[in-house]
């Protein structure tokens, strides 16, 4: 049992960096080009500590250790009922911060004082909730069970437990009150309440015998706001003065208890939003069918990567939202493979392809599920991108330039630790030009001993030696200009595609032969 003076150690069981300590890239665009952007966005989108869940998602750890802490929370989230009662803990602790940011805007000392009770009631039944529903399941997680074991000591606390009590107490007293305003004109007076009769209760009595059923309830419900005129706190500052000895005990609640929100706790409701936002944002595909899974992590001189069922977990998100279906992939790196080079069709799935890859690399590394149902992936010091760009017309330099630059200062960054993914460069230029480019550059690539996805039109840079993969995007074989998009490990074929274009189109020499001949 954690003893009631030890700190919570937080959820995270790593330090995210600073922004300063960021990797180098090329133009530090490689969220974009893989479309987590997008994931971030969407996972982050109306939540609290958006910063947090951002930053989180942003930066990659090598901390093997930290990162299956991390799985270890997700798992333990995955149970409904952990789940369920986690969420509904932040949705009070929401509530409370709500009550203690609104405490500045009130001017009548009462209705502060009394906002400020309802906060701590909010807060200390949340903690009890939170402390009883935990007791139950078994967690597997250090960070669930540290934070379990130290609320169980901090609701045994003195502290706590004189909070709760007065809290109730002061909610009890102020239950008691009933008070009578009696309105004459602009006159307002207000007295105890002796028993005088109820005529609120008299005329309701009266009407009801003309009542002929349940009428419909037309009336708008707002959510409870602490706003109050002039005349309100009047009437206030007025049954102030009449229970002086209830609302002097309110005052002095406050006094005593101004600092009851545990640091704690509030370090636990910050950083568990990570691990909710991220589980909210996989359920809708999980819905669809979609697996996701937590991955084997290797480094050092490991680099045999892998993954079965994988997908675009950007595209995924839009395509099972619109009850689409969407393709998985499978791929594999045996020692001495490092590099894939994918060719085939256009719009047959090779850039989906390739983001897909670095997707699963990044994620990995946040300590996130990541999508397929098995993956062993490659924790990287670095990751970088170089994704075909718009001419930019204010760039003096040209486009194949521009690409031969950013490919420079990709390599030049990169370590043997690196992965470097690369979609369609060089396409300004010619063939031939291409070709020896891509030959240059993939030859840097095998010398640094890097993990690299290169799409490419350039079919013979998939056969530059043991260490270089081919993989196609597929179509279908009896309508050769429908896709799969299905990137399968087989040597590339444009040969073939072009013919079975050619046929499809029945512009082969025979079949133009023969309709001449007609």
């Amino acid at each position: 049992m954690t003893t009631p003076d030890r700190e919570f150690s937080g959820l995270l069981f790593a330090t995210v960096r600073q922004p300063q300590d960021r990797q180098p890239s090329d133009d530090g665009g490689f969220l974009i080009d893989l479309n987590l952007d997008q994931v971030i966005d969407a996972v982050a989108a109306d939540r609290e500590h958006q910063d947090l869940i951002r930053e989180t998602l942003s930066q990659r750890i090598r901390d093997e250790a930290a990162l299956k802490d991390r799985h270890d929370v997700f798992r333990d989230l995955e149970d409904p009922a952990v789940f369920d009662c986690v969420t509904a803990f932040c949705g009070r602790v929401r509530q409370v911060r709500a009550h203690l940011d609104q405490l500045g805007g009130m001017r009548s000392a009462q209705q502060r004082e009394g906002w400020f009770l309802d906060a701590a009631s909010i807060y200390c039944e949340a903690v009890q909730a939170l402390s009883a529903s935990l007791s139950q399941p078994e967690l597997t997680s250090a960070g669930l069970r540290s934070f379990r074991d130290y609320l169980a000591a901090y609701v045994a606390r003195d502290s706590f437990i004189k909070l709760a009590a007065d809290t109730a107490r002061r909610k009890e007293d102020l239950a008691k009150i009933t008070y009578l305003v009696r309105i004459k004109g602009p006159r307002v007076e207000v007295s105890r309440f002796e028993g005088e009769p109820d005529y609120s209760a008299e005329i309701a009595e009266t009407f009801s015998r003309f009542r002929q059923g349940d009428a419909r309830d037309y009336l708008i419900k707002y959510r409870g706001w602490p706003g109050m005129n002039h005349v309100g706190a009047q009437i206030l500052d007025f049954v102030a003065r009449l229970y002086s000895d209830e609302f002097g005990a309110l005052a002095e609640f406050g006094r005593e208890h101004a600092g009851f929100l545990d640091q704690a706790i509030r370090r636990f409701d910050r950083e568990i939003q990570f691990y909710l936002a991220y589980l909210s944002y996989l359920a809708p595909m999980r819905s669809a069918g979609l697996s996701f899974c937590y991955p084997e992590l290797t480094g050092g001189s490991d680099k045999d990567v892998s993954a079965t069922g994988t997908f675009d977990l950007a595209l995924a998100a839009k395509l099972a939202g619109g009850n689409k279906t969407v393709v998985t992939n499978d791929f594999h790196l045996a020692d001495p493979e490092r590099v894939i080079v994918v060719s085939g069709p256009n719009q047959g799935g090779k850039t989906t392809f390739a983001r897909t890859f670095g997707q699963l690399h990044h994620l990995a590394a946040t300590g996130c599920p990541v999508p397929g149902t098995a993956a062993r992936c490659f924790l990287a010091d670095q990751l970088f991108t170089h994704f075909e760009r718009e001419e930019d017309l204010a760039n003096l330099t040209g486009k194949l330039e521009d690409d031969l630059l950013r490919i420079q200062r990709v390599l030049r960054a990169a370590t043997p630790d690196s992965i470097v993914i690369m979609n369609e460069i060089f396409t300004s230029t010619t063939l031939s030009d291409a070709k020896f480019l891509g030959e240059q550059v993939m030859k840097k690539v095998i010398d640094l001993d890097l993990l690299c996805v290169y799409v490419t039109f350039v079919e013979e840079l998939a056969s530059l030696g043991p260490t270089v993969v081919s993989m196609a995007s597929t179509i279908v074989p009896d309508d050769p200009a429908e896709r799969t998009y299905k990137v399968l490990r087989k040597p590339a074929d444009g040969l073939a595609y072009a013919l079975a274009i050619a046929r499809k189109r029945r512009v082969t020499y025979e079949q133009l032969t023969e309709r001449l001949s007609q």
